[in-house]
């Protein structure tokens, strides 16, 4: 499950416009290795899942980490050189207590015929 806080949607969006100058390319949400998280930018492929907030393709996931059974969060800390994007990831313990749990839905890139998901606040 992946979740991206409101604020971390708009710092995305900042980094994209501020960062990407290839058409087509975007932000990727990736594995580096050794249990690292990381961001890149690429093009996306037919086996991405993507996130699009208010209307802009914002971000590639990898399909592993979309599938992955562990929490991915993205957030942001204020810091006082600005505000600074944060990953984490955590593993997800069953529970018997049951609540509402908000979740950014990911949909794979290769079964888009419409749209992808938009996600507005």
């Amino acid at each position: 499950m992946i979740y991206v806080t409101e604020r971390a949607k708009e710092e995305l969006r900042r980094l994209l416009n501020a960062s990407v100058d290839w058409p087509g390319a975007r932000l990727r949400l990736m594995d580096r290795g050794r249990g690292r998280l990381g961001l890149g930018i690429d093009i996306e492929t037919k086996d991405d899942y993507i996130l699009e907030y208010n209307g802009i393709k914002l971000l590639i996931v990898e399909p592993e980490l979309a599938t992955n059974p562990k929490q991915i969060t993205l957030d942001v800390d204020d810091t006082p050189d600005g505000v600074e994007l944060v990953i984490s990831e955590e593993i997800v313990k069953p529970s018997s207590v049951t609540g509402t749990v908000d979740w950014v839905p990911l949909v794979p890139a290769s079964l888009l015929s419409k749209p992808v998901i938009s996600i507005t606040s």
